[in-house]
């Protein structure tokens, strides 16, 4: 069996990044952290390849699935770029056969302070909870790896998330790149962190390739999840989703011991 890794890559939390400008494509000020965002994962699959894995596929997850610049990537990985129009969203390709999960580029959640930039999934929600946790896109995924029993290995962004990775499993590897300030970041260097990738992936594969039972993510066996959206027509929307009820003018609740069912509800009701 060889040993596979699949790296989900978003941008917010690429080292330097502070302004919605920096991560639309089109943007004057798009390129260089569209540059910096595939130098990030470039270090990824290079440190993971030195750590003993035998494939990489990339899954470019940020808005339109179109940043990383593939010719800057190493030779014989596979890029999903365009979204897959599934349940698995950020997480698109993933499946069983994977030994293990690392994420680039994440940020902190909708409902935090972590991140100029914080939000989860988009920003028509101002919170997402799930059992009472507030849910990061990291936690969302991450929960996708603990339903196809891949275990997470490393997560890249800002302080907030790495802190919740770690909440999670204490055994998962961060690249703390950057913390948030008020409207701000404050960051490490951009070689630095491209360094730090490279070393913490190739530490990150060796180990859960070693000892994969370590970085497993636990999964509850009953999800309540709770959605705040921004606008109350959009909680009037969602609560006609099956199974969803409605809690409040701008909040709506949904009760499932599925994991793929949570996943389905957000797929339909966070847009």
């Amino acid at each position: 069996m060889l040993d596979r890794i699949f790296i989900s890559s978003d941008i917010e939390g690429t080292c330097g990044i502070c302004h919605w400008d920096e991560t639309i494509l089109g943007k004057a000020d798009y390129a260089p952290f569209r540059s910096q965002m595939t130098a990030e994962v470039r270090a990824a699959c290079e440190g993971a390849r030195a750590g003993g894995c035998d494939g990489i596929l990339i899954k470019d997850a940020h808005d339109s699935a179109r940043n990383l610049l593939p010719a800057e990537l190493p030779e014989g990985i596979q890029i999903f770029r365009g979204w897959g129009s599934d349940i698995h969203s950020m997480m698109s390709g993933i499946d069983a056969s994977f030994a293990g999960a690392m994420f680039t580029g994440y940020h902190s959640s909708s409902n935090t302070d972590a991140s100029p930039l914080a939000h989860t999934m988009n920003t028509h929600n101002c919170s997402i909870r799930i059992n009472g946790m507030q849910a990061s896109e990291m936690l969302i995924n991450a929960l996708v790896c603990g339903m196809y029993d891949v275990p997470l290995l490393m997560v890249g962004g800002d302080v907030g998330v790495c802190e919740q990775a770690r909440a999670l499993n204490a055994h998962i590897f961060t690249v703390p790149v950057q913390r948030g300030c008020g409207s701000g970041t404050i960051s490490i260097h951009p070689a630095e962190a491209v360094r730090r990738y490279r070393e913490t992936a190739e530490q990150a594969v060796r180990e859960g390739i070693a000892h994969p039972e370590k970085f497993k993510i636990e999964m509850p066996h009953h999800f309540d999840v709770e959605v705040e959206y921004v606008k109350h027509a959009m909680a009037r929307r969602a609560s006609f989703y099956p199974g969803v009820r409605k809690t409040g003018p701008r909040s709506v609740a949904l009760s499932t011991d599925a994991y793929y069912e949570v996943l389905r509800f957000f797929m339909f009701c966070l847009s």
